[in-house]
């Protein structure tokens, strides 16, 4: 058996649209950190610290050193991670929409099926056209809750600005095709499923037509649905018979969470 990381980190010296922000505690530093958050929970303590005063010294503590802790800052969209209704809407299928932690985890494991889309290119849109070639090229018939990882290799970019900017989109054609063979999950190895957004803007101030912004995130008010984005490492998977595992982190009332994808190849 091996397990195929196919997740991407979520890394504060990647370039990124959103804020994202570690802050890390050495071993060293963490038992002043220690002190202070002892001592200043009381104004008696806190003027003790002031003055100087310590309750744990380094020399009471193996090696000198504390745990160390670190404290992330970011978007539930970086790194790997999983959208689900309530990103795309407040309404999904004219029911309120769902968070993460509301995500069925029966549906995050099974059957992976990867599909090679090499081919195109960041200004094409992946269609349901798409979809059946590459189903026809490895002689697959989708099956209900099999998990489709849609294959760019993209994550090459990953840590630039064209990760943002270079990638095909996912077209409704191509997900309606996937949900009507019961497909619940399906992933890209793309930063989004939408066009980028240099694309999509183009498009939409040429014809102010408001079909061009977002339309395969706003589907997911139409039609329920999880999609992973930013896969890595999908170029190392065979066609299919392999099992995915895809458990969100359970994160209260957000419309995406961290995953840690990978896949089980016997």
């Amino acid at each position: 058996m091996e397990i195929i990381d196919l997740s991407l980190p979520i890394d504060d010296e990647a370039f990124e649209v959103h804020d994202l922000r570690i802050d890390r505690t050495l071993h060293k530093e963490g038992i002043e950190k220690l002190n202070r958050v002892i001592m200043t929970r009381t104004k008696e303590g806190a003027e003790k610290y002031a003055d100087g005063k310590r309750i744990i010294h380094k020399e009471d503590l193996p090696d000198e050193e504390f745990l160390s802790l670190e404290m992330v800052y970011s978007s539930v969209h970086s790194g790997t991670h999983l959208d689900y209704t309530y990103h795309y809407g407040s309404k999904s299928e004219g029911k309120p929409s769902k968070t993460t932690e509301q995500i069925p985890l029966e549906w995050c494991y099974g059957s992976g099926v990867k599909i090679d889309l090499t081919y195109k290119n960041s200004e094409e849109i992946v269609t349901d056209k798409d979809i059946i070639k590459g189903l026809d090229r490895i002689k697959h018939e989708l099956k209900p809750f099999d998990i489709v990882f849609l294959y760019t290799a993209s994550d090459v970019k990953f840590g630039g600005p064209e990760y943002f900017s270079d990638y095909p989109g996912i077209d409704v054609s191509a997900i309606d095709f996937m949900l009507d063979q019961g497909v619940k999950i399906f992933g890209v190895d793309t930063m989004g499923i939408d066009r980028p957004y240099k694309f999509m803007m183009k498009d939409f101030q040429e014809t102010n037509d408001p079909k061009f912004l977002w339309p395969a995130h706003f589907h997911g008010r139409k039609r329920e649905f999880i999609h992973i984005e930013r896969l890595g490492n999908l170029g190392v998977l065979p066609d299919k018979g392999f099992k995915v595992i895809c458990f969100p982190v359970k994160i209260r009332k957000t419309g995406g969470a961290w995953a840690r994808v990978v896949a089980i190849v016997e």
